[in-house]
């Protein structure tokens, strides 16, 4: 279910010039990193770009330099690569670079300013608290209820996060996700279905509905579970899809985020949607959700690849998005 016919601005591989693909790093998703990295470097590889994989050290930029890259694939889960700073530090050599730029990137990364934009802008998202270690637990749960989600507002693949349904376990899932950041949020837990929907340049590719046996969709259920489901199609009558779709191409670009990414959401039991996160470098191992999405719009995992790299090319993040064959 492409939204659109899409024309590719590269048909020569040798239009891209000398690519790097930047993975690794030194975040807590880096062996993740590492797997997405491998992936998107074969990929490009068998459609003949001249690329090569480039483990992020604190010498990127001299070795970017000295290798006389002529662009980079960001595929850095997590700080350091997903949170604005690598996109500044390439600015700064006036290196192209795939997906979101600077803003987009730190914004998408910090889950309670995502929060706070969508909030004031009207969007639906959990109700949350910013908690600390000293935080009372009792007001806490007086105002949000049980269950809870506790997450660490700037890390990925739900590192850190715990999801509390009894009052002892509070003050130990605020001091677990604390260890991985200083800024931690409490969320009133959304029982329903879970969501996600992939943006790849103007377009919202299909909904996927995810199921795990396990609390919630956390790290093990991600990359590891052979018993986490995935539907596609997701289930939803065709006008609810495109709605969800609309929502998560206007939280995607209330954040600046563009190029590529990927928006989740629960819903509640009534079916009504809340905005979670925007992911702007997801997973691109055998396990993630971007091209699974792309398959079910007939995109091969070369093709989607491609169309990443693409969005180096310009700004991606302008334009009329478009949603299952329609203009927005």
């Amino acid at each position: 279910m492409m939204a659109a016919l899409h024309m590719p601005q590269i048909t020569d591989p040798k239009g891209f010039g000398k690519v790097a693909v930047l993975m690794g790093g030194r975040s807590a998703e880096r062996e993740i990193s590492l797997e997405s990295g491998a992936a998107v470097l074969a990929a490009l590889q068998s459609k003949g770009v001249d690329v090569h994989g480039v483990d992020v050290s604190d010498n990127i930029l001299m070795d970017l330099d000295a290798d006389d890259f002529d662009r980079a694939f960001i595929i850095l889960h997590g700080r350091g690569g997903e949170d604005g700073v690598m996109q500044g530090a390439l600015e700064t050599i006036g290196m192209p670079y795939t997906g979101s730029g600077v803003l987009g990137s730190a914004l998408g990364m910090d889950k309670l300013r995502c929060k706070q934009l969508w909030q004031g802008a009207g969007m639906p998202t959990p109700a949350y608290q910013v908690v600390t270690e000293a935080s009372k637990v009792d007001q806490v749960i007086d105002e949000l209820g049980l269950p809870l989600i506790v997450k660490p507002s700037r890390e990925g693949s739900s590192i850190g996060m715990t999801k509390v349904n009894d009052p002892s376990q509070l003050v130990h899932a605020i001091r677990e996700a604390a260890a991985k950041d200083d800024s931690v949020i409490v969320e009133r837990w959304i029982s329903g279905a879970e969501y996600t929907v992939a943006v790849l340049g103007n377009e919202a590719l299909p909904t996927i509905r995810l199921e795990t046996p396990r609390d919630f969709y956390d790290f093990e259920a991600k990359y590891e579970a052979n018993d986490t489901s995935y539907h596609c199609p997701c289930g939803l009558e065709p006008q609810q899809e495109l709605e969800l779709q609309r929502l998560a191409i206007a939280a995607f670009d209330l954040v600046g985020a563009g190029g590529w990414g990927r928006v989740d959401f629960m819903a509640d039991e009534a079916g009504s949607p809340y905005l979670l996160e925007v992911n702007t470098v997801p997973g691109m191992t055998d396990h993630s959700l971007v091209p699974m999405a792309a398959r079910a719009a007939g995109l091969s995992f070369e093709e989607l690849v491609w169309r990443i790299l693409e969005t180096s090319l310009s700004d991606t993040s302008l334009g009329e998005r478009t949603l299952g064959g329609q203009d927005r």
